[in-house]
């Protein structure tokens, strides 16, 4: 497990916003999912780095989700010849290598919990190239 960073422990416990206990459990999930990772605040919310880039990062802009973005980074990158098989379907397409999985609440997250930590596995190692 990696381990959690003060900043983005203040940055949570400062957090206003109604699902602040999911949003501590995932990034709980994601830090256990590789030592790897590294995690700091971008664009005002946890975003998590492997290999000193960012490959996820939460989007807390509506109030009744937690959206986690998987990214390749935060510039557009060539995505030809990038593939990512997503067995579980959880994951939403946002172009060929970025892609969003919601969370609604605390039930949610726990349905989707070992699904997610694959995710974050396989993902920061097929983008971490």
């Amino acid at each position: 497990m990696s381990q959690p960073t003060q900043t983005v422990t203040d940055f949570i416990e400062n957090l206003d916003h109604p699902l602040k206990d999911e949003v501590e459990l995932l990034r709980t999930i994601i830090l256990a999912a590789d030592e790897g990772i590294i995690e700091q605040i971008k664009w005002k919310a946890p975003s998590f780095c492997y290999q000193g880039q960012d490959r996820i990062t939460f989007n807390l802009h509506k109030n009744d989700r937690v959206l986690i973005v998987f990214h390749r980074g935060a510039k557009a990158t060539d995505s030809q010849g990038f593939r990512f098989e997503d067995s579980t379907g959880l994951l939403e397409w946002a172009s060929a290598d970025r892609a969003l999985l919601t969370f609604h609440n605390k039930a949610d997250i726990e349905d989707k919990r070992a699904a997610l930590t694959n995710i974050v596995s396989r993902w920061i190692h097929a983008t971490g190239q």
